[in-house]
C-alpha cells in the first residue's frame, strides 16, 4: 500500500510510519489523518511492533492551519477525522512505539502521547500550544497529560503553552525516555526490535489492564488480573516462555 504523506517501510517484523510532510513539518492535513489511521488498520502479516515518527526537523507540528480541505467545522473533524486516527493507533493489535525525532506540537504532541510508549530525542519538544490561537488542547490531551504528569503540571503546559523539552518530559513521567540526538536511531531500533520478539498476547493485556485501573478499584482491578491473566496462561506463549526459562534459553514467542 502506498501513501502520500506517510512513508511505510516493514522489516523483521516491525512496521515504521514516518510522518513525510517535511517542507510543512509534518503537519496534520485530511489527508495525513486519513492515512495513518488506514496503514494502522491494515498492517503488513507479520508485524509485531509499529513505530511511528516523522521525517525532517519534526516529529509532527499539529493541525495543518493552511489545509483547505479541512474548512472551518473543528468539532466535525475531531470527531470523524482525528477519533478514528487516534483510536487506530490507541486499539492497534501490537505494541506502538512514537519515536519524536523533533518538535511535537498541538495535535501532533497527542498524537505521539497516543502511543503505548514514547521514546523523544534530547532535542525534541512537547508543545500545548492551542492556547495561542485561542483553542483548547484536543486529540487527547486534557486526557492522557492530568493523567501522566497531574493536574497542576498539565494546566501550566497548557495555559502557558511553552514548549517541554524531552528531557523534561521525561522526568515528569509523560514520556518514557529521552535519549541523546546521536543514539536516537539505535535506541528506538533496539526498543522495537524487543517488543517485536515479546509476547505480544501479554503486551495487549498489560495494555488493557492498565487501560481499565483508571476506573476502577483495587477489588474490580484485581478481577481485571485475574481475567487477563487466565486468559494469558492458556497462550502459547505462556507454555514457550515456561519451557524456555526450565530450558534456561531464550522465549520464542510467536503469539497466541
Amino acid at each position: 500500500m502506498s501513501f502520500q504523506t506517510i512513508a511505510c517501510t516493514h522489516e523483521d517484523g516491525i512496521a515504521q510510519l514516518a510522518l513525510n510532510r517535511p517542507e510543512v513539518m509534518n503537519a496534520l492535513n485530511r489527508t495525513m489523518r486519513a492515512e495513518i489511521m488506514a496503514a494502522l488498520t491494515d498492517l503488513p502479516a507479520g508485524t509485531r511492533c509499529v513505530v511511528l515518527t516523522g521525517t525532517g526537523r519534526a516529529f509532527c507540528s499539529g493541525q495543518d492551519l493552511t489545509d483547505a480541505a479541512a474548512g472551518l467545522d473543528v468539532e466535525r473533524i475531531l470527531r470523524e477525522e482525528y477519533e478514528p486516527m487516534l483510536a487506530a493507533i490507541r486499539e492497534a493489535p501490537v505494541p506502538v512505539i512514537a519515536a519524536v525525532n523533533g518538535t511535537a506540537a498541538g495535535a501532533g504532541a497527542n498524537l505521539a502521547l497516543a502511543a503505548d510508549v514514547v521514546i523523544a530525542a534530547e532535542s525534541a519538544s512537547f508543545v500545548q500550544a492551542f492556547s495561542r490561537i485561542g483553542l483548547i488542547p484536543d486529540a487527547g490531551g486534557t486526557f492522557i497529560i492530568p493523567r501522566a504528569v497531574g493536574q497542576a503540571r498539565a494546566m501550566g503546559m497548557m495555559l502557558f503553552a511553552e514548549g517541554l523539552s524531552a528531557r523534561r518530559a521525561a522526568e515528569w513521567g509523560l514520556i518514557w525516555e529521552a535519549v541523546p540526538d546521536a543514539e536516537f536511531a539505535s535506541a528506538v531500533a533496539a526498543r522495537a526490535r524487543a517488543l517485536a520478539k515479546g509476547p505480544t498476547a501479554a503486551f495487549m493485556a498489560i495494555r488493557a489492564a492498565l487501560r481499565a485501573s483508571d476506573g476502577n478499584d483495587m477489588a474490580a482491578q484485581l478481577r481485571v488480573e485475574a481475567r487477563l491473566q487466565g486468559e494469558m496462561a492458556r497462550t502459547r506463549d505462556f507454555a514457550e516462555g515456561v519451557t524456555a526459562f526450565l530450558e534456561k534459553r531464550a522465549p520464542r514467542f510467536q503469539g497466541r
